[in-house]
């Protein structure tokens, strides 16, 4: 009986089935390479702004980055190097090399094993203890650029800055003006950012200025930095926060002296008065906001922001504080709980932000099931159509999960 081959295909000769040589591989592998050098041309188009920025503040945060990357490399290079000339050197065909299995410790290697990375370790922190406390951006700038010192005449220009849903407003208090998502700044003047939020946490960042400082609602974090080139540079929200945040871009403007005089004049000239009525309504929720400019600012509106009480009839943080101080009001504080809410001011005004649910909007979830791990509430019942408590006695009532405020003893 004849037994079929298991392989539907016909035997090679040896010659057919002899395999390249190993040279023949890395030759391949070299052209190949080759064809794919033309393609690294495309990245001659790429805006490395991180890596050439315009602004001496930015300009040390990078210097920072190459100067650790260069530390580290000292170590990394050569254990590449090294691990490469191992592999060669002693690979099973070269005959030449020692062979000493009984080896097991070297005093000498040991030694330079371990005293190079301290080395580098030691000076990667000490660089780094200097640059934080150098680049701290609470702290005032102290040079315009390398040589160039800031004099003590000068005045830092002030801008307060408010991330919104989902935009950017900026405040010039020394001009009395604000727009929406278009800052400006003279070249070579510091600059002395506050920053908040209004909603959820953002960040905000230029990269050819300086690094990115997070927003919070109640918060102010600050930023000193300095642009030394004219131009138009982007600036944008570094946090997610929302369907918006992708379009919460702006354009920084870095302007000689009479040009940002001239950009103040036009904000002023085209721009309207911002009202806090007129704020409530930029507050809410929106997308691809058009660059927009406010000829005059209601007194203490940024102090309303960071506070938490633009709305009218919601007591600001800095009262609360100071009940807060004298001891509260003990039991009688609970009739000011509405004026401390301040998650649900969109609910209120009937302008609901995309997808919010409890707690914040005050409704319960738009699916019919509770999240898996909690408790069935009384809206998932109420869709059942069951009493989870018929024939048992009902438990009482949960306590608020909102703390409860507290009122003035004067």
């Amino acid at each position: 009986m004849t037994i079929p081959a298991l392989c539907p295909f016909p035997r090679s000769s040896s010659a057919s089935r002899r395999r390249p040589s190993y040279g023949r591989g890395i030759a391949r592998g070299f052209l190949r390479g080759l064809l794919l050098l033309p393609l690294f041309g495309m990245l001659a188009g790429c805006n490395l702004v991180v890596m050439q920025p315009s602004g001496d503040v930015a300009l040390q945060q990078r210097n920072l980055v190459l100067a650790s990357v260069g530390l580290m490399l000292l170590i990394v290079v050569p254990v590449i190097a090294l691990t490469l000339l191992f592999a060669w050197r002693y690979r099973a065909t070269n005959t030449d090399a020692v062979y000493d299995p009984d080896w097991h410790h070297s005093t000498q290697l040991e030694v330079v094993i371990w005293t190079a990375p301290l080395f580098i370790i030691i000076a990667l922190g000490a660089l780094t203890w200097i640059s934080t406390h150098t680049l701290d951006p609470f702290r005032a700038l102290r040079r315009i650029e390398a040589g160039r010192p800031v004099m003590a005449d000068v005045k830092p220009l002030t801008v307060e800055v408010v991330a919104l849903d989902w935009k950017w407003l900026f405040f010039y208090p020394e001009y009395g003006i604000a727009t929406v998502n278009e800052l400006a700044a003279p070249v070579d003047r510091p600059i002395a950012f506050k920053i908040t939020a209004s909603s959820v946490m953002n960040a905000f960042y230029v990269p050819a200025l300086a690094g990115m400082i997070y927003a919070m609602p109640g918060m102010q974090t600050q930023l000193h930095a300095v642009i030394n080139k004219a131009g138009t540079y982007d600036g944008l929200s570094s946090h997610y926060s929302g369907s918006g945040f992708s379009r919460m871009t702006f354009k920084f403007h870095g302007l000689d002296g009479d040009g940002f005089d001239q950009w103040v004049a036009k904000a002023k000239a085209q721009g309207s008065p911002l009202t806090r009525e007129g704020y409530i309504e930029l507050e809410k929720p929106s997308e691809a906001v058009a660059v927009t400019y406010y000829a005059s600012v209601a007194d203490g509106l940024y102090g309303s922001i960071l506070n938490m009480c633009a709305l009218p009839g919601k007591m600001c943080m800095s009262e609360m504080m100071q009940i807060d101080a004298k001891g509260g009001a003990g039991k009688d504080s609970r009739e000011n709980r509405e004026r401390l809410r301040y998650d649900n001011r969109h609910i209120q005004q009937g302008d609901e932000a995309p997808g919010a649910t409890t707690p914040a909007s005050g409704r319960a979830p738009k699916s019919e099931g509770s999240p898996q791990g909690l408790a069935p509430d009384r809206h998932e019942h109420q869709l059942h159509g069951n009493d989870p408590h018929a024939g048992h006695p009902k438990p009482p009532p949960e306590r608020d999960s909102v703390a409860p405020p507290q009122r003035s003893n004067d």
